[in-house]
């Protein structure tokens, strides 16, 4: 399959880390792998309506948009940031909650010390670790995670 971007065809592919049952909402995801230059984006299509209270913000039955604005991260681990926000976002309804589900699931698999940052509107500036930022829209909702300490 291939999808036209800036009259440029980039192949898609599926990612690794789908398994055909993320949070069974899924029903397609399309990864464009970026390239310098280039913002990354993944289309989540739903087949399904979903937790109510997250129904605006997934916008069931509609395409949402992944952008990642700024990365310095290995891709497995970029796809596993979108995953798991998209398991907070099924999850939860108020941002500090789906924060602080994203922190907890990175400290766990990567060990501590992350931070996340989830919300519409905020400016920050922040120090990282090496191969350890990223910088992602899911729809409207902007993720900041990073490790530090």
């Amino acid at each position: 399959m291939k999808i036209k971007e800036s009259s440029k065809d980039i192949k898609s592919e599926t990612p690794t880390w789908y398994d055909g049952s993320l949070v069974n909402m899924l029903t397609n995801i399309y990864y464009l792998k970026h390239t310098s230059g280039q913002k990354t984006k993944m289309q989540l299509n739903t087949s399904r309506d979903v937790n109510p209270a997250s129904v605006e913000r997934l916008k069931s039955d509609a395409k949402l948009m992944v952008v990642i604005k700024a990365v310095d991260m290995e891709e497995e681990m970029q796809q596993d940031a979108v995953h798991t926000a998209v398991q907070a976002m099924e999850k939860f309804t108020v941002e500090k909650d789906v924060a602080a589900f994203v922190k907890r699931e990175f400290d766990k698999k990567y060990s501590p010390t992350w931070h996340c940052i989830v919300g519409r509107n905020f400016g920050s500036y922040v120090t990282h670790e090496s191969h350890r930022f990223i910088y992602f829209y899911l729809g409207t909702i902007a993720f900041l995670l990073f490790k530090s300490g």
